[in-house]
């Protein structure tokens, strides 16, 4: 992620608002939904000359910043034109009681392609030519704004889980809050996770894959979980990982680090890691402490990170 903003919580008495656009398909909706749960105010597809009347004067000198804002807009808004928009933010840019950013989500053109032609959608600017014509053409057009955007994440390599991630750990206000622990699974067979701390290998385990009866079920079936546990090996290495985190976990909030990834990993990413992750959880929610569960193979990555394909496992 390139950031030269040099602010990351926001600066008292300043409305924060953050502009977030980019390629079609690299994840903005999945952005603004998570930022809508970090409590960010959010409004989507709009109307770019409309920007300075939705944008408020800062509150009175010596109160709370309000709410912060978070407008989503890309090459499907109504009157696009990167050049006006750059021209309206470099003029809000100027205010003394705005902190204005700009978010740019892009992703390398083959990987767009692969993730329209796996969800069969249409390219907007290609309704009658190869998706490739409408991601050269969009491209063309955001290169303004790429190169003006002050924040840019390029989500090629990345899972909804692991952009999800990269949203809170630059967007969330740390002021006061306690370290985020993300626990997650994933399957070796599409990569590892490229966010992640902490990472335990439990292809050691025998796999439900093996059973018929269980391979179309998951590690959230009783009945997978029933199985992994009957491993001799499983009690043994489950309880030392969990005596490892609540042993690190402590050590890790008193050197001030704000957020713990722990991930599991398995061959397919459906079964054991799965069913760890979740016994782990629960286990660090018992100790204390508020994970957030993810997991990663359970969905499709390309109809995840597509525009309204955000699918969430708690």
């Amino acid at each position: 992620m390139r950031d030269e903003s040099g602010n990351k919580g926001g600066s008292p008495g300043k409305q924060r608002v953050l502009l977030v656009t980019g390629m079609l398909g690299a994840g903005k909706t999945t952005a603004l939904r998570v930022l809508e749960d970090l409590g960010w105010e959010i409004v989507d597809n709009f109307p770019i000359r409309l920007l300075d009347g939705l944008i408020e004067s800062a509150p009175e000198s010596g109160r709370e910043a309000r709410t912060p804002l978070a407008i989503g807009f890309d090459s499907r808004t109504r009157g696009f034109d990167p050049a006006r928009i750059i021209g309206q933010v470099k003029a809000l840019d100027d205010r003394d009681d705005i902190e204005l950013n700009t978010l740019f989500l892009d992703c390398s053109s083959k990987e767009l392609e692969r993730r329209y032609n796996e969800t069969r959608r249409r390219h907007p600017l290609a309704s009658d030519a190869p998706v490739s014509t409408g991601i050269r053409a969009e491209r063309e057009l955001l290169a303004p704004l790429r190169r003006w955007a002050n924040l840019l994440i390029d989500t090629t390599e990345f899972t909804s889980n692991d952009l999800q991630r990269m949203i809170r750990e630059n967007f969330a206000s740390s002021a006061g809050e306690d370290m985020t622990i993300t626990v997650s699974s994933f399957g070796f067979s599409r990569g590892m996770p490229p966010v992640a701390d902490l990472v335990f290998d439990m292809r050691f385990l025998d796999n439900p894959h093996w059973d018929p009866e269980l391979r179309p079920q998951t590690g959230q079936d009783p009945a997978v979980g029933d199985y992994i546990r009957k491993d001799p090996a499983f009690e043994e290495a489950f309880a030392r990982i969990r005596d490892l985190l609540l042993l690190l976990l402590p050590r890790y909030r008193a050197q001030g680090k704000a957020y713990v990834h722990i991930a599991f990993g398995c061959t397919g990413g459906r079964h054991r890691s799965v069913f760890t992750a979740e016994q782990i959880a629960a286990a660090l929610r018992e100790c204390g402490f508020s994970p957030t569960l993810l997991h990663r193979n359970l969905g499709s990555r390309a109809a995840d990170l597509l525009e309204g394909g955000l699918r969430r496992e708690r």
